[in-house]
């Protein structure tokens, strides 16, 4: 297993990876795309980093408000879980 940072060469086989495959197993992922990593970095890589859908920057004024309008009604918890 190789930790550490990530090289542009492991970002793109885990890039070309997922856009040809989808997201899958995140265990089996590593061996398949060819990385020596876990299959928890690679989740983390791509969910925190390269996912395209990935929005970056600040919250518009929009966003704010709706924040502090659900946080009102419905706390902390509600607002960051994933409907759990």
């Amino acid at each position: 297993m190789h930790k550490g940072a990530w090289s542009k060469q492991e970002d793109q086989k885990l890039i070309d990876y997922i856009t040809k495959h989808g997201e899958g197993c995140w265990r089996d992922l590593p061996k398949a795309a060819g990385l020596l990593r876990c299959g928890k970095s690679c989740r983390l890589r791509w969910m925190n980093y390269l996912n395209p859908n990935l929005k970056r920057g600040n919250f518009s004024e929009d966003e704010d408000d709706l924040i502090i309008k659900l946080h009102a009604l419905l706390g902390n918890r509600k607002i960051a879980g994933k409907n759990r």
